[in-house]
């Protein structure tokens, strides 16, 4: 048996209404829109991965999601350019990333992250 794809599952109300958010800041595209559900993919090939965790580490709360990027300086410029709430400011965590944490228009929590 093999795990070909995991996906995370973001409610929100108004799918429409992220879907900029994840295509500009991400350049993810949507590879499935069902008006009520929309997938976003990334052109990259993707390893299938699953965190469970007590905290976000350096006393954070736990992101609902986690998205590895390879400049993540740029997208900490974007994302305060296009004014949305940033969580918690750009770090060089002890374990070897440089990351923050964004609100999605949703609500829900953002991880973005780039391995240093």
């Amino acid at each position: 048996m093999a795990v070909k794809r995991i996906v995370a599952n973001l409610p929100a109300e108004d799918p429409q209404a992220l879907r900029s958010f994840y295509e500009t800041l991400f350049d993810l595209q949507v590879v499935m829109d069902h008006g009520w559900i929309l997938t976003f993919a990334s052109p990259e090939g993707t390893k299938p991965q699953l965190s469970v965790a007590s905290q976000g580490g350096s006393g954070t709360i736990v992101p609902r999601i986690s998205i590895e990027v390879d400049n993540v300086d740029k997208i900490y410029d974007l994302v305060k350019a296009a004014g949305h709430e940033i969580v918690y400011q750009i770090t060089d965590e002890p374990w070897g990333v440089r990351r923050f944490y964004v609100r999605d228009p949703s609500g829900a929590i953002i991880n973005v992250l780039e391995q240093s």
